[in-house]
């Protein structure tokens, strides 16, 4: 079980460092990233104090930034007092050294603050395994001199935050920016054993877990319901879009990555058939590739779905950027070529004819929606209909009466045109999901197409 946060400790003061490479086409601006890394930080429950940028053609593979940036930051340094330097991409463990040894404070990257936020917002057993694998693979090559007795804390804590050197938000795998001295390059190597022993115990964890869910999900398979993934952007609002469509209460709030776990419900849908809806974990820019590693087990909903429903946050600044990430990241999972809804969400919080302009302009085919107020929910609806029936396949098959059941999964998850009694049995003309095709397999007639 998770140790509780500590929240009577004062929030660590940080300062944001944000570089635009001249040749990235991403369409990010620096300054819109780090306004981002603010809401990520808020999240982490770290004190913003200030921030900066610098514009270069390429990275510095020594210290990510220039010379003149960092002693611009130990002024900084000077005058504001913080704690931590955070930085809006991944460092190598040399750049982050070499910082941390130039300016004498504890340096954190984009990877490392998401991963601290994913900590603390892991509710289940297979969210907290997740999380765990994904911190210490991406702590292993940074181990220096500086670690303490990492493989110590994991004996006897496994995967509890702790204060660590975070106050209060530390992580399993001791803290995200660990301070300690150790005794020396001996208890490196053990470390580093024990992490590479505690790495394969987690895997091996999570394979079960992701045979399990294999396990759900064939069962699902077999009553025929089709299941359509919620995908989107972090805080687009799929957690509340889920709760408004199926009626139920998942968890919503208004920060980056509340959602970490998958959640599946049922809503029927215009015609009557009903499908199964199953939030997934929030997607973000520059996303940890040890993460999507990490979260396989959960990402698999996505990549196993019928469709996807992508909840895009139109009332956004960065809509289009957002939804590119949401897409990369799509293709990285080999799902980017899945059937696909768009919900534009938020309406609410934008004029009509602004709605109009981007629907038929930036987001042609999408639905507008608000998660809040219920608008465009038949449409939605019947926007997933329709996507699902093309995935529908012809089919004539006779049933004996013996085969009632059969009739009555057609009847739920098919779509007929005719249906004829005669005394040998039931004649059924129509369509049926394609994953549903074996149970009919021996009932087939010649008009069927498989």
């Amino acid at each position: 079980m998770k140790e509780p946060i500590s929240t009577d400790l004062p929030a660590e003061r940080a300062f944001l460092v944000g570089v635009q490479i001249k040749h990235d086409r991403s369409g990010w601006d620096v300054v819109d990233s780090l306004e981002e890394l603010i809401q990520l930080s808020n999240t982490a429950r770290l004190d913003v104090v200030g921030q900066t940028y610098q514009r270069l053609d390429r990275i510095d593979p020594a210290t990510y930034i220039g010379k003149g940036k960092l002693e611009e930051i130990q002024g900084y340094l000077v005058d504001l007092e913080f704690d931590l330097l955070v930085f809006d991409d991944e460092l190598s463990p040399r750049q982050q050294r070499n910082i941390e040894e130039t300016l004498g404070i504890r340096v954190l990257d984009r990877t490392a603050l998401i991963l601290d936020i994913f900590a603390q917002h892991a509710r289940t057993r297979e969210g907290a395994l997740q999380v765990e694998l994904a911190q210490y693979e991406y702590l292993l090559p940074r181990l220096t001199h500086q670690w303490a007795h990492l493989g110590r804390q994991v004996a006897a804590g496994g995967g509890r935050r702790g204060k660590g050197a975070r106050g209060g938000a530390g992580t399993g795998p001791g803290s995200l920016g660990a301070g300690m001295r150790g005794p020396g390059e001996t208890q490196l190597e053990t470390d580093r054993r024990e992490i590479r022993h505690r790495i394969a115990h987690l895997k091996q964890s999570l394979e079960d877990v992701r045979h399990q869910r294999g396990l759900q999900r064939e069962q699902r398979r077999k009553t025929g319901i089709p299941t359509v993934a919620l995908v989107g952007y972090t805080n687009a609002g799929k957690s509340t879009l889920l709760n408004a469509l199926t009626g139920t209460e998942a968890l919503v709030a208004d920060q980056l990555f509340a959602t970490l776990d998958p959640l599946t419900r049922r809503v029927t849908l215009p015609a009557g058939k009903e499908v199964l809806l199953t939030d997934t974990v929030g997607f973000i820019k520059k996303l940890p590739t040890t993460l999507i590693a990490a979260f396989r087990a959960t990402l698999e909903e996505v990549v196993e779905a019928d469709a996807l429903l992508h909840v895009v946050d139109i009332s956004h600044g960065m809509a289009i950027e957002q939804s590119l990430a949401v897409e990369s990241v799509l293709e990285e999972l080999g799902a980017a070529d899945k059937p696909m809804i768009v919900a534009l969400n938020k309406v609410d919080k934008l004029p009509a004819s602004e709605v109009e302009n981007i629907v038929s302009g930036e987001f042609p085919g999408g639905v507008a929606v608000s998660a809040v107020h219920g608008e465009g929910f038949e449409v939605l609806l019947s926007e997933v209909e329709e996507v699902l029936q093309r995935n529908m396949v012809s089919v004539r098959v006779k049933l004996p009466y013996r085969a009632a059941e059969l009739v009555a999964l057609f009847h739920q998850q098919g779509s007929i045109e005719s249906e004829e009694h005669t005394a040998d049995g039931t004649t059924i003309r129509g369509f049926l999901p394609e994953k549903l095709l074996d149970k009919f397999q021996s009932y087939f007639m010649p008009a069927t197409k498989k």
